[in-house]
């Protein structure tokens, strides 16, 4: 019995020997490693560093501090160059088409009609909540229009500007405000 658990002590030491004491050296030689071999500057420092020599050896830095200053040049100012914001715009497409018939004719016409705005999501909240309104406001627009009217680029764009006035005017009166900047037609039929 002495000579089993003697054994079990000696597997044990060896386990840990030959299992564990390899890991701890692999991790002791990366952390030694990463300490020695990592850069001591942050992304931004290396980059700026970068950008400085490339622009050095295009001749558009002096190459040291004091190259290209006198004495008698003036002190150099620098301005803040103003941030300009970009706008994001949104869109929304109404989900199915408007036919009506149009004004003094037979013929009917078929839109798809998507709009957008550059302010924040609200106004495409407002469109899609009040969507049952706006789209008899369309309707109506696109109903007092004839043919000849709608017929070409300009009576296209003519027919959007009124659809967006329609709509901004009806956003206004349920909403107090408007936001609608483009109407744009994704399928335009006329029959």
């Amino acid at each position: 019995m002495a000579e089993e658990e003697e054994k079990k002590k000696f597997n044990f030491k060896k386990i840990a020997l030959f299992g564990i004491g390899p890991i701890a050296l692999v991790g002791i030689g990366v952390g030694v490693g990463a300490f020695l071999f990592m850069p001591t500057q942050t992304p931004v420092e290396q980059v700026e560093e970068l950008i400085e020599k490339k622009l050095q050896q295009a001749g558009q830095l002096p190459s040291s501090p004091g190259d290209g200053e006198s004495a008698d040049d003036p002190e150099k100012v620098y301005k803040d160059t103003p941030s300009t914001e970009t706008f994001v715009t949104s869109y929304y497409t109404f989900p199915d088409n408007f036919t009506t018939n149009l004004r003094g004719s037979k013929a009917f016409l078929q839109i798809s009609v998507g709009v957008s705005t550059q302010y924040d999501e609200t106004v495409m909240e407002n469109v899609e909540l009040h969507q049952l309104a706006l789209r008899s406001e369309i309707l109506g627009v696109v109903s007092e229009f004839s043919v000849e009217e709608i017929e070409g680029k300009d009576g296209r764009d003519n027919l959007s500007e009124q659809i967006r006035l329609s709509i901004n005017e009806k956003l206004e009166l349920l909403e107090g405000f408007g936001g609608v900047e483009g109407v744009f037609f994704t399928s335009f039929v006329l029959q």
